[in-house]
């Protein structure tokens, strides 16, 4: 049903036999479908039990240097009022308002180098110093030494998706710096350190099955920690504002296939499924087995104006995530996704420090 493929050397130093997914799996329907969903759901079930990470998330800024055609924060769009929050009052809230489950959070922006020195930064190091929170961060390309800086402060997790999985679409849709670059900043990250999160979008205007797949094989080879599947949105004010939403089905079906293909991945459940299908699309992606939900903290007064899709966001907040969590058999975890990846770090350390002995003594 899958075709194996072996890799090896990836982010914890493991190997893998990765179950690569058909074009077939991708565009099933019906009873195929829900059995494919089925397998995937209970494969997170073993990896990971009945518990979701819950994490919260801040947009600090809808300032961009990127062109991105399928985003409405595109630096084209004169039109849009561009914001950087303060972080006195982000401080505040996730210190002394957040809700109780929130274990992680995680500060994203658009590419815009300014609001990680003056808020980001300072940001992480109050969080490091008042709470035990995880701390990720969404923030576009940066320099080296910013990220040096960023992971100083206490920041773990890097979130940089790679969108689209070959040059000449890349090139198309203006998407950031140039498909080689991004790749080399994802690898750059992880050899540095980070835990690394990427991700690629189904239904993009022109997307070929082999694009499709292209996903798939790009994301088994780089060193990833996790993988996320968004379905595209047409963004208001984007040049892409008339082409129709992704399919949903397309969407959840490479949910699957990426559970499949890597059980150890955290895998979330993206605020667009319920773009895509209103009331249930998000619930549907946690049947998948995605294991990973975040609430939205961004202070209402500018959450308007981050404009990844529509005006009109569907705001995940706390009530929403727990309810979908419970609906759907689930229960939220109390270990952070750092405290997550530090422990497994730690256990795959010892896993190979172990192998290279028995194979020191072979010989």
């Amino acid at each position: 049903m899958f075709a194996r493929r072996r890799l090896t050397g990836l982010n914890w130093a493991v190997n893998y036999d990765l179950w690569m997914p058909t074009i077939d799996q991708l565009r099933s329907h019906g009873k195929t479908q829900a059995a494919f969903h089925e397998r995937a759901a209970n494969t997170a079930d073993e990896q990971f039990g009945r518990k979701v990470f819950i994490r919260a998330v801040v947009e600090v800024s809808n300032f961009c240097r990127e062109n991105c055609v399928y985003c409405g924060m595109r630096r084209d769009n004169r039109g849009l009022a561009r914001f950087r929050a303060r972080h006195d009052e982000l401080a505040e809230l996730l210190i002394h308002h957040r809700p109780a489950s929130v274990t992680d959070i995680n500060i994203q922006s658009g590419e815009d180098p300014v609001v990680v020195r003056d808020v980001v930064l300072p940001l992480i190091k109050t969080l490091r110093r008042e709470t035990n929170l995880g701390v990720s961060v969404c923030l576009g390309t940066l320099d080296a030494k910013l990220y040096a800086e960023l992971k100083s402060a206490g920041a773990t997790i890097y979130i940089i998706k790679f969108e689209i999985p070959n040059t000449t679409t890349y090139a198309a849709m203006k998407a950031p710096g140039n498909f080689n670059e991004r790749l080399e900043q994802i690898r750059h990250l992880a050899t540095e350190g980070w835990q690394v999160s990427s991700g690629f979008i189904t239904g993009l205007p022109g997307q070929t099955d082999a694009d499709l797949l292209g996903n798939f094989t790009l994301a088994g080879e780089l060193p990833l920690a996790g993988c996320s599947v968004s379905p595209f949105i047409p963004g208001d004010e984007t040049p892409l504002a008339g082409a129709p939403t992704g399919d949903i089905e397309l969407t959840l079906n490479c949910m699957a296939a990426l559970r499949l293909m890597r059980p150890d991945w955290v895998i979330p459940a993206v605020s667009a499924l319920n773009l895509a299908e209103p009331g249930m699309g998000y619930r549907r992606g946690l049947r998948t087995g995605a294991n990973l939900v975040t609430i939205n903290l961004t202070p209402p007064d500018i959450r308007g104006d981050y404009l990844l899709y529509k005006r009109d966001r569907f705001i995940m907040t706390d009530e929403r995530i727990l309810s979908a969590i419970a609906a759907e058999g689930l229960a939220p975890s109390s270990q952070s996704l750092a405290d997550f990846y530090r422990a497994e770090k730690r256990v795959n350390g010892v896993a190979r420090k172990s192998k290279q002995t028995e194979t020191a003594m072979a010989k």
